[in-house]
């Protein structure tokens, strides 16, 4: 407190010179009462009261609320609680610094008990190292030193530890391999990769040679040879159409005989269906296995049938010969076969009325006529069936499946051989005898046209039961004169029932159990053309 001039002079190491001002320091060491008397009756007391840390005199400045405006001093709040409070009697955790002088890293907070005024009062803090209020528990949280200013060199790590410790690790040195190391590495590496590739590219090379000795081995023993010098040129040297196919050209255009491309299979093999490179879409038969001892006869007959050019029976186009079994190629035909429009579920909507079935059986005709005796030698199909019957885009005829087929000379009239073809258009005569004769096809012919007439399987469960086929229940229908009851109900309606009975009378004929009864092919195809450009009236008289 202020009172006059001279009583500056008893504080000692006075910075006022006792005029107008005053001053009392503040101990660090304990708690200080201090108290201020401001006059605020205008008189020549105190007027302005303030804590500073800087220095002053009365040269330096005249006004006292001009220095107190223009400088600030920080000023630092110790808080003391009273330990009598039953509140704050726990230790929280912090170490008693009154009791012990010094602690160590792991101590987070330290607590000094003291009195003052006939009060007891503890002061707690958190040690130097971790930071946060020391009044709750867990309140002092560890800070990391190595993120502040540290001793720690450029060539060193600073690691932090509890409290106010850290280290400084040296860091760990990174060594350059040598330029002949990294060299030697390098040169190691390419030397195992080209080792690698080396390796793989024998082995495709030795896969390569093995497929090619393979294929020549196959195409030697399938007779190869034989049918590309009987493909190549005829009586006349001229080159024919018909190719020798490669293995590799038809795995390519069937996706690898892909069972998503299989047309039909049969007994003679399976069908896939495929795009050459050309674009040209074919139809690759897979045959089964072919008796080596019959591949010279087999390889003749491909060659001939490749020699046909008839437009009612598919083109033969080339074979491959590199594969274990013979692969045959013909032209493509889009629209399935007659026996599963005569008797299948077909989602089109083109109808198979009797002026249809006439013109398919005036072509089947023609084109086992043509066979039988237009061609260069006579071949017989032995496989005459609706299901070898296709039909093309605009449903024409086209007679297939020469898997059985075979040619004799001209002199000779039948063949002998193991019994071959389909129950139901087997001739009887042939299944007993084993010849083989052209009468033969003109009795699964005869069948055919039955079926075209009836709409009728030529074998079913019912027949089957009462020992008949399709060919015996026609005939004994022929002799009670009630072929009218038999004929298909989706051709009675129509106009043309003279043409009906007409060919049901010329199929009966082709039925004969004696083949030399029956018409041959050449009469047959003569026959049903007539009956089909006949008028109507004629039929009928």
């Amino acid at each position: 407190r202020c009172e006059d001039g001279k009583r500056s002079q008893q504080v000692t190491n006075s910075i006022c010179d006792g005029y107008r001002c005053c001053q009392a320091r503040i101990p660090m060491d304990r708690p200080q009462v201090i108290g201020i008397n401001i006059d605020v009756t205008g008189g020549e007391g105190c007027r302005v009261a303030f804590l500073t840390n800087k220095r002053y005199s009365a040269s330096n400045v005249t006004e006292p609320e001009q220095f107190h405006a223009g400088g600030y001093v920080l000023v630092e709040l110790g808080w003391y609680f009273d330990t009598s409070d039953s509140r704050f009697r726990n230790p929280l955790g912090c170490k008693n610094m009154t009791r012990y002088s010094s602690y160590s890293s792991l101590d987070k907070c330290g607590c000094e008990y003291q009195y003052f005024s006939g009060m007891s009062y503890r002061n707690c803090y958190c040690n130097y190292g971790y930071t946060g209020n020391a009044y709750i528990r867990d309140g002092c949280i560890d800070t990391d030193l190595c993120k502040g200013r540290h001793t720690c060199k450029e060539d060193t790590n600073c690691v932090n530890m509890p409290g106010s410790v850290y280290s400084c690790v040296p860091k760990p040195k990174i060594t350059k391999p040598s330029k002949f190391l990294v060299l030697l590495c390098t040169l190691i590496g390419l030397l195992g990769l080209l080792s690698v590739v080396g390796i793989y590219a024998m082995y495709k090379l030795v896969k390569k040679r093995r497929r090619i000795i393979r294929s020549k081995k196959f195409f030697k023993r399938n007779g190869g040879l034989l049918l590309k010098q009987q493909l190549t040129t005829t009586k006349k040297g001229n080159v024919e159409m018909s190719r020798i196919f490669s293995s590799k050209e038809l795995k390519k255009a069937t996706d690898n005989f892909s069972v998503d491309r299989v047309l039909g299979q049969g007994g003679q093999g399976t069908v896939y269906k495929g795009m050459l490179a050309d674009g040209r879409i074919v139809a690759v038969k897979r045959s089964k296995l072919v008796d080596e001892d019959k591949m010279e006869e087999f390889i003749n007959e491909v060659a001939l049938l490749s020699q046909i050019n008839h437009r009612h029976i598919v083109k033969l186009l080339g074979c491959c010969l590199e594969t274990e079994v013979p692969v045959l190629v013909y032209e493509y035909i889009p629209n399935g076969d007659l026996f599963k429009r005569l008797h299948g579920d077909v989602s089109d909507d083109y109808k198979m009325t009797w002026e249809v079935r006439l013109r398919i059986a005036v072509e089947i005709a023609g084109a086992l006529s043509y066979m039988h005796s237009a061609a260069s030698f006579p071949i017989f199909h032995r496989d005459i069936k609706t299901a070898n019957i296709l039909l093309d885009e605009k449903y024409r005829a086209k007679v297939s499946d020469f898997g059985t087929s075979r040619s004799v000379t001209i002199d000779q009239t039948h063949l002998t051989t193991l019994v071959a073809g389909t129950f139901g258009y087997m001739d009887p005569e042939y299944f007993l005898s084993s010849q083989y004769t052209d009468k033969s096809d003109v009795y699964s012919f005869g069948v055919v046209l039955v079926e075209l007439i009836t709409g009728e399987k030529p074998l079913s469960r019912v027949r089957s039961e009462q020992g008949r086929g399709l060919a015996a229940h026609f005939i004994e229908a022929m002799k009670q004169n009630r072929v009218i009851d038999i004929i298909d109900d989706r051709i009675k309606d129509e106009s043309k029932m003279g043409q009906v009975m007409a060919v049901a009378k010329f199929a009966r004929m082709c039925l004969s159990r004696k083949g030399k009864k029956r018409p041959n092919m050449k009469e047959v195809s003569f026959e049903l053309e007539r009956i089909r450009t006949s008028p109507e009236d004629e039929e009928d008289d």
